[in-house]
Parts: C-alpha cells; sequence; structure tokens
C-alpha cells in the first residue's frame, strides 16, 4: 500500500496528491510517470511524476478527475492509501543547455510541463513559460512556475488572468523576434494546442518536444494500447516515450486513437457517478 500524505484541491478537478513510494522518489527522472491503481480490480491510471522528493521518499501527482476511475483517487483522503503505484516508466526527459528555451503548457498540461521547466532550469537554461486555460479558475502552478522562469506568460479564454487567447499567441509573438526566439519548445497540454505548437516552431526549425497521453494499459509496451505514429514508424508511448519530436507526431492518428472509447467512458461514469451519489446520502 502507498500512503497518502496530503490531498489538495488546485482547481476545479484538479487535485494535487503526495504520494508515499520511496523507492519510486529515488529512481525518477524528469518525463517519467508511474501507473497507479486504486484497489484490486480498478482500472490502471497513468500519472506524469510532477515532483518528487528522494529523501522524504515522496512524489507529487496531479490528477484531473474526470473519469469516475481518478474520482475515486481523487476522493482517497490523506491518511488513506493507494494499492498500487508501479514506476517510475517512460524515458526520461533528454535535458540540455538550449539557452533560450519555450516551455508551454495547456490546462492541466501544466501539470506535466512543471518537472519539466524544474529541470531545464536547473540546466542553465533561460526559460519563458507560457501556461493557459479555459479562465483563471484553470490555471495552476503559476506561482511555483515564476521562480524557476525568466518570464511567465500567462492566458486565458475569456481574459480572467493574462492576456485573452491561447497559449501559441505569445509563442508566435516570440518566434517573429530573432532576440526572443527560442533554441528548444517543450510543449505539453490538448492535442490540438501541441498540433498548432509543432506548426508554429516547424518552419523555424527549432527543436520541439511534445509529451503524448494515449491510451495506456500495462506500461510495458504489451498491450499495444499506447502505440503512436511517429515518422511513419509504429512506437509505444509508454516505453519509446512519452515525449516525442512534435515534427514527427502523427496528431490526427492520435486524436482518433484518444476519442476510440469516448461512449463507453461516458457511460461507465454515469453509471458510477449515480452510485457515488448514492453512497453520500
Amino acid at each position: 500500500m502507498f500512503n497518502v500524505i496530503s490531498n489538495e484541491l488546485l482547481a476545479e478537478n484538479l487535485h494535487k496528491m503526495v504520494i508515499s513510494a520511496p523507492r519510486v522518489a529515488r529512481a525518477r527522472k524528469p518525463g517519467q510517470f508511474v501507473i497507479v491503481r486504486l484497489a484490486p480490480g480498478e482500472e490502471r491510471i497513468p500519472l506524469t511524476i510532477g515532483d518528487a522528493d528522494a529523501q522524504a521518499g515522496t512524489i507529487t501527482l496531479f490528477i484531473q478527475a474526470i473519469g469516475a476511475s481518478t474520482q475515486k483517487i481523487v476522493a482517497t483522503p490523506a491518511g488513506g492509501a493507494l494499492r498500487d503505484v508501479a514506476g517510475p516508466l517512460g524515458k526520461e526527459t533528454h535535458i540540455a543547455n538550449w539557452g533560450r528555451v519555450a516551455c508551454v503548457g495547456g490546462g492541466v498540461g501544466t501539470a506535466v510541463l512543471f518537472p519539466l521547466v524544474k529541470a531545464l532550469a536547473g540546466a542553465g537554461n533561460r526559460i519563458t513559460t507560457i501556461i493557459g486555460g479555459r479562465s483563471s479558475r484553470y490555471i495552476i502552478l503559476a506561482d511555483e512556475l515564476a521562480p524557476l522562469s525568466e518570464r511567465l506568460l500567462v492566458t486565458t479564454e475569456d481574459g480572467t488572468l493574462g492576456s485573452t487567447g491561447f497559449v501559441t499567441g505569445p509563442l508566435q509573438e516570440m518566434l517573429a523576434d530573432p532576440e526572443r526566439a527560442p533554441q528548444a519548445v517543450f510543449a505539453v497540454g490538448p492535442v490540438p494546442m501541441m498540433k498548432a505548437v509543432a506548426e508554429l516552431t516547424r518552419p523555424h526549425g527549432i527543436e520541439t518536444v511534445v509529451s503524448l497521453n494515449p491510451i495506456m494499459i500495462d506500461g510495458t509496451g504489451m498491450c499495444g494500447g499506447c502505440r503512436v505514429q511517429i515518422g511513419g514508424a509504429t512506437k509505444f508511448a509508454c516505453v519509446d516515450g512519452p515525449e516525442f519530436d512534435a515534427h514527427l507526431v502523427d496528431f490526427d492518428g492520435l486524436s482518433d486513437r484518444l476519442s476510440s472509447y469516448r461512449k463507453e467512458e461516458a457511460a461507465r461514469h454515469a453509471a458510477t457517478g449515480c452510485r457515488l451519489k448514492e453512497e453520500r446520502r
């Protein structure tokens, strides 16, 4: 069992959970993830390791509770426990000193971006971090990212915080200015956002890395559920990724695979939601 040290609500449906997992905390590298299972028979959920404290033996997970399984996980209070936390899995992020780096996070993707920014800053990069969401309610980790960044830019679709628009706006402005243009770009967020970032940087030939989150089951490459097309070749996000060259990713194919079980997920969510309401009464 893996004890829950703390469970904090950061934004609507988004929780920050600190879990006791000493061996994972010691071995974890930026970009890697774990697969969490609440109890026997429950769904296996892949989650990026947002941070780790090897001395305390803890890892930090940022969990967006939308489906039935993630809602059950975030309902576990401090003092409770998770049955399984398997990892670290996946390849670690390639960290180098590029000089100027842009890190772009959309929505809950900002949580995945956080360990990358931390590692890139530690390597001496000058980082412009751009984060966005639908409104101010969905902007997370701004206070934590600010001291790691040379500049922190915030966008919201409704203009309630920062500039109005999408994260691609400030990035496009950076690319148009030779003195501010980054030598590398990291982007994490919804598939359309990552695709848009890739298309912005492609004409400039700027190295661009995205973190993919396709359907995943076992985390070892055996099930094939997380397969993605990278430069025309089949790769498995759990063992070959989760980070890939954005200019080689088949984002349209990834979108299709992510929507494969939407009807089944909605049905399970509705059924489980009813049971949870009955239990609370």
